[in-house]
């Protein structure tokens, strides 16, 4: 066991140093396809969010962000409307701009809600900043930044195309691109997009803040593909030995591998190709639900005592259990395909909507936690009662690894409350790719740690629950004492006693300082 504690440890060291170093050499961004989609007030302007991205500039290959037949259709009631209001040309405004340079998009109003206005308003206009109507941004000196196309309805038409125009990248940096109208006569859903733009790193179409996940994600299957190894090895060294836990452990192993390699395989194709493979990321989410479903049964039927101090859990207990489950698995399933499913941008989901989805899952795992330990603390405490040393110093080893898990978990959450909090414009996106990393990395730890305590060995069933044999009195195995109690009287010490025995020679006397005692033959003791 101490030369697998060494080797597992030594896995463990690289997987983490793989971990981080290998994350920071991608650098890749992806297809935005327009369908349909409708602009929403803001402020006194109509926008359309057309992406975000984190971008890597480079000198060796190109980063850009291409247009590719951008049109925007109006309804024929709404060019009647601007016919009539005198307003022969409307236009729409794409507007790109760097996370840096927010402030040079829209300007300072105080009638405006929020007292930032994207349309020049008429108190704007008298000050000569703008042309009051359009979208109102101020250039950066000798740079060309932000970035600013227009495209017009003309009398009559239906439709405003901008041309197939393709914006070189020179600085690394979190882009955005809008979509901006500020006419009346579009307002209500009358304006729809289509077309696509395309936006392409150095590497690939991957956006910046995913980019590192694709090494990452290379080399957690690896990492798994390495546990997976040595266990699947301990078990075919050991097959007469594995007991049931340890075959729950293997299921828990491989869906971890199923699930790294299945992100890997999205995230390269979503790179190559520009587009995200629904299928891919579906299934991906998936088995990451599954796979945190079945390890958090698993611990907990561990911590229950299940196949150890028990031999299975009570039915109502069970279903108890598989309801958690399949509870949990549900909210992350949830959760996962809602935040990757379709996702190709940088851009950050709706809060209250990923509140809403959150939530659960943060209570179902409460659940989970607060289950475990009151759990593990019952089984304890009998494996102390019962003298079950071998045993009690195993889940002791457990108690001490989820200790440690959980509070490494609790300090990982408060630092993505701060950093997700602090962090409004996506400034900080290059190391955005560290928040997912290190969730992982806390359930592949722990995952390492339940393995190292019960990989399957020469005495692996000493941990297993016996039913019709006693434990062996071996000083490595577990020692149950079966001696009866000693049965305590009714004085823990006298000073002066004296036996007798009755002449018919049926009772036996003990007469003490504080009174006598007579015992018959057949009889339990009683005073006289």
């Amino acid at each position: 066991m101490s030369m697998a504690s060494s080797s597992l440890t030594r896995l463990l060291v690289a997987v983490v140093s793989l971990f981080t170093s290998s994350a920071l050499l991608c650098a890749d961004a992806s297809v935005h396809d327009y369908a349909g989609e409708r602009f929403a007030a803001d402020g006194n302007a109509f926008v359309l969010h057309g992406g975000s991205e984190g971008v890597y500039a480079s000198a060796k290959a190109a980063a850009f962000i291409r247009f590719e037949k951008v049109a925007f259709r109006r309804t024929p009631e709404s060019a009647a409307a601007a016919e009539e209001d005198g307003n022969h040309t409307a236009t729409v405004t794409a507007v790109i701009f760097e996370a840096g340079d927010r402030d040079a998009v829209g300007g300072a109003d105080v009638s405006v809600s929020g007292g930032r206005a994207l349309c020049c308003t008429p108190e704007m206009a008298r000050l000569g900043a703008c042309t009051e109507g359009t979208a109102t941004y101020r250039a950066r000196n000798g740079t060309g930044w932000p970035r600013v196309f227009v495209a017009s309805f003309h009398p009559g038409s239906l439709e405003a195309a901008f041309p197939d125009e393709t914006v070189a990248m020179a600085r690394t940096g979190m882009y955005t691109l809008l979509f901006v109208h500020c006419d009346a006569s579009l307002a209500g859903g009358q304006v729809a997009a289509r077309g696509k733009t395309i936006w392409k790193n150095s590497r690939g179409y991957l956006p910046g803040r995913m980019a590192p996940l694709l090494p990452f994600y290379g080399a957690t299957s690896l990492a798994f593909a390495a546990l997976a190894a040595y266990w699947f090895t301990q078990c075919a060294r050991f097959w007469r030995e594995v007991v049931p836990l340890q075959s729950c452990a293997t299921l828990v192993i491989a869906l971890g591998m199923l699930e790294a390699a299945t992100w890997y395989f999205d995230l390269a194709e979503f790179n190559e190709s520009g587009v995200r493979p629904r299928g891919a990321t579906f299934w991906a989410a998936t088995s990451g639900a599954l796979r945190g479903a079945a390890a958090r049964v698993l611990v907990l039927a561990v911590a229950m005592g299940h196949g150890v101090v028990r031999p299975a859990l009570a039915g109502l207990k069970s279903a108890r259990v598989a309801g958690l489950g399949a509870a949990f698995f549900a909210a992350a399933e949830a959760l996962e395909v809602s935040e990757n499913v379709g996702t190709v941008s940088d851009h950050s989901p709706s809060p209250t909507r990923r509140l809403f989805l959150v939530l659960p899952v943060a209570a179902l795992n409460a659940v989970f936690v607060y289950w475990i330990f009151s759990s593990l603390s019952k089984t304890l405490n009998k494996l102390k009662a019962k003298r079950m040393t071998a045993k009690l110093e195993m889940y002791q080893r457990l108690n001490n690894a989820l200790i440690i898990a959980v509070a490494v978990s609790l300090g990982w959450i408060t630092f993505e409350i701060h950093f997700k909090s602090t962090d409004e414009y996506n400034e900080r996106w290059r190391a955005a790719w560290v928040i997912p990393a290190v969730w992982q990395l806390i359930s592949f730890s722990l995952l390492c740690a339940v393995c190292l305590m019960w990989a399957p060995s020469q005495s692996s069933t000493r941990y297993a629950y016996l039913e019709d044999e006693e434990e062996g009195e071996d000083e490595d195995r577990d020692v149950e004492d079966t001696r009866p109690l000693i049965r305590p009287g009714p004085l823990s010490y006298v000073d002066n006693w004296a036996i007798s025995v009755s002449k018919d020679a049926t009772t036996i006397i003990l007469r003490t300082d504080s009174g006598a005692y007579a015992k018959a033959a057949g009889d339990g003791g009683k005073r006289v």
